[in-house]
């Protein structure tokens, strides 16, 4: 197992760390872990050299965190950093800091957390925690060794990520969305080299981008730049590579729901590396996004010149679900995302074809058409 550097917080993870919300299911159902195999996993991945383990309050309906729990009995919590999350979202007054994070500790079976974030934060979530004083409660745990290291989880835009990253001066760590497709997607690679030049550990999460890019058959075109390379890695392994070759990234986690996933992705963090890839690979990899980006129907930039549209239509939002529906292969999650993040007199039926956006879009995209393309194929039956 290759060991990497994590901010100032003297800590050497594991380049790969255990991300507990795929554990591995019983019939299918996503609260019935398959706690024998979860054990064997984990145990396992430990034996190995993992020393980094990721929970949190909600995963599996609110069962990983206890099956973890007893997963680490047997003198494996003592060989771990155990990370674990605070659910911000049910945060209404100041006594549920000690209120969930006592339960935490009992589930978890432990006296302290390693590890411990304000979970995926955003301007909302980030505005009751400032309300309640969220810092008072976390120093005081701090100075009783409750906690050992304060981050936070981040699903948002750059500037918010900024906002708060400079909002508090005693972050130890933090925790991103970032992989080869992602690299301007919230906090992205500006918020990943911020957060290092301020001396923070950073986790990445999602590095294959919820398994899309693990495809062993991506889209043919895609699948043709891997094909010529000197290497023969498959796609999960150039994805998770490309993260370790960048040194601002402190530990990789993967929600890993199969023996063999462990397995590979050992193999993987055995030969990882900062400055593995040369000038070959990191070309490769920027064809392989640009390849990607192809497959999508909408040659969208998202530099927003459309906006606003006189009748409200989100358009470079619809363009982005629609896009990764078709590129990813996932309809059915993006007609979810559409009905629920598109308000309906926001989305691509209400455009009145003005042709407004037409003569802004730098990209001389056909923007109407395409309004009605992603609106068939978001809403189809």
């Amino acid at each position: 197992m290759e060991y990497r550097d994590f901010g100032n917080t003297g800590f050497r993870p594991s380049a790969l760390g255990f991300g507990c919300m795929r554990l591995p299911l019983l019939e299918g159902e996503e609260n019935l872990i398959d706690e024998a195999e979860a054990t064997r996993m984990i145990r396992y991945a430990i034996d190995q050299g993992v020393n980094y383990i990721d929970t949190a309050w909600p995963y599996h309906q609110g069962q990983s965190e206890p099956v973890v729990g007893r997963i680490l009995k047997d003198g494996y919590r003592e060989r771990v950093a155990l990370a674990t999350k605070m659910p911000s979202w049910l945060i209404e007054k100041e006594a549920d800091f000690d209120s969930f994070f006592n339960s935490q500790l009992e589930r978890l079976q432990t006296d302290h957390i390693d590890f411990y974030l304000l979970h995926t934060l955003n301007q909302e979530y980030w505005d009751k925690y400032l309300k309640f004083k969220v810092f008072n409660w976390a120093e005081r745990q701090l100075a009783d060794g409750r906690i050992r290291n304060l981050g936070f989880s981040f699903h948002d835009d750059f500037e918010v990520f900024e906002r708060i990253l400079t909002g508090y001066d005693h972050w130890d760590f933090c925790q991103i969305q970032y992989n080869y497709m992602d690299v301007d997607f919230q906090a992205g690679q500006r918020g990943l080299k911020m957060a290092a030049d301020r001396g923070l550990g950073v986790v990445i999460m999602e590095p294959l981008k919820g398994g899309q890019l693990a495809k062993e058959t991506p889209p043919a075109p895609v699948k043709a730049v891997f094909d010529r390379a000197e290497v023969d890695w498959k796609p999960a392994e150039w994805a998770l590579q490309w993260l370790w070759n960048q040194p601002e990234v402190g530990l990789v986690l993967s929600g890993m729901s199969a023996m063999r996933q462990v397995e590979e992705n050992l193999i993987s963090a055995s030969r990882s590396g900062v400055g593995s890839f040369g000038p070959a690979q990191t070309r490769l990899m920027e064809e392989a996004r640009a390849a990607w980006k192809g497959v999508a129907p909408v040659a969208c930039t998202h530099c927003e010149y459309c906006l606003p549209c006189p009748n409200e239509v989100l358009i470079p939002q619809i363009f982005e679900i629609y896009n990764n529906s078709v590129m990813y292969d996932l309809q059915a999650r993006g007609k979810r995302r559409y009905e629920r993040e598109i308000a309906a007199e926001n989305r691509a039926d209400q455009c009145v074809e003005c042709g407004t956006c037409e003569s802004l879009c730098p990209q001389h995209l056909e923007i109407i058409q395409y309004l009605k393309d992603a609106h068939a194929y978001l809403r189809e039956e």
